[in-house]
């Protein structure tokens, strides 16, 4: 009986914490930055826009692009944090078949060179092509 009862007490703490965490981890959150608010990931991240990417269209950035700009993928589930509109989320699918984050239909990056949560460190700079952009939350990049 003991072994039944300290069974269902571990389930039921699985199951509390399995709960607890999908709540926790939102997909993108807005904060504020030197620049205005942001979009950050749920890590507190920053992610930038390309300009040289089409709106709503697949991602250029790819090779040595996508070594210094890294692809923010979709996680399993996408959740909206404070201040992060859900209508202007999206993916769009990239050569390997994954699907890249988008915001107000701007493909989503990182910056290798970003050393932390909150760390803005490329930003309006001209590369491969095109400006890296933070992301506004109302979909815009950023000057």
């Amino acid at each position: 009986m003991k072994a039944i009862l300290t069974l269902v007490a571990a389930l039921a703490l699985l199951a509390g914490s399995a709960q607890a965490s999908p709540q926790a981890k939102k997909t993108l959150v807005a904060a504020k930055s030197r620049y205005g608010t942001v979009l950050f990931d749920g890590k507190g991240r920053a992610l930038y826009g390309f300009t040289r990417d089409k709106r709503g269209k697949p991602s250029t950035c790819y090779g040595a692009c996508a070594a210094a700009w890294p692809v923010y993928y979709k996680p399993s589930t996408i959740r909206a944090g404070k201040g992060v509109d859900p209508h202007l989320i999206g993916t769009v699918k990239r050569k390997n078949g994954r699907r890249q984050i988008t915001y107000g239909g701007w493909p989503l990056y990182y910056y290798v060179g970003d050393t932390g949560p909150g760390v803005i460190s490329c930003q309006n700079v001209r590369e491969f092509g095109g400006l890296w952009l933070v992301v506004s939350p109302s979909g815009r990049l950023v000057r």
